[in-house]
């Protein structure tokens, strides 16, 4: 009796791997990692050149999609811009002034974060990690390291970031953007 009771046991085992396995791994990568905003991300990413699955990224790391949140050093929204980036993109990028007052808006929050790394993009000549790079430490640092060759701009040299932080940054950002291009790519190219 124990010896059928052991294979019954392992055969439920069996079938729930099996089962895990029919199901399709893409269907578990989604819940596991999650992308919200779809709408908006999409929105900003064609209006301003983008890899939807960067702002995806971005926002992951940045605040994990959740609004009304603010970091230590006073960054806020879903992109987490500073207060003073936001000003001054707001500026650059002949924004409503009406935006000031909407930073906790996620269509906001998005436009703003993406027009941010789209001019990144064009004054990085397309280097997405330089972009990366700059989204946390900042342009004008980011540019001084490769001007000064203290970082040549690759992923494959990170560790040559000077800021630790700016390091691990970049790093989490690939991983997210790898995840996402890996499990929503077919599925946003057919518009789903």
């Amino acid at each position: 009796m124990r010896f059928w009771r052991k294979k019954r046991v392992f055969a439920l085992l069996l079938l729930t791997f099996l089962l895990f396995l029919f199901l399709s791994s893409s269907m578990i990568g989604r819940m596991l990692y999650p992308i919200q905003y779809e709408n908006e991300i999409r929105t900003s990413a064609q209006k301003y050149g983008l890899d939807p699955f960067l702002i995806a990224a971005i926002m992951r790391v940045e605040s994990n999609f959740k609004t009304g949140v603010e970091s230590k050093k006073g960054a806020y929204g879903l992109m987490q811009l500073m207060p003073d980036t936001s000003d001054w993109i707001i500026d650059k990028g002949n924004f409503s002034s009406n935006y000031r007052s909407q930073l906790d808006n996620p269509a906001v929050s998005i436009e703003l974060g993406s027009w941010y790394l789209n001019w990144m993009h064009k004054q990085f000549n397309g280097n997405m990690i330089a972009v990366i790079a700059g989204y946390n430490a900042g342009h004008g640092k980011v540019s001084r390291w490769l001007q000064e060759q203290e970082w040549d701009g690759t992923l494959k040299n990170t560790d040559m970031i000077p800021y630790g932080e700016t390091r691990h940054y970049v790093q989490r950002v690939v991983y997210y953007y790898n995840k996402y291009d890996q499990l929503y790519k077919d599925a946003w190219k057919e518009g789903k």
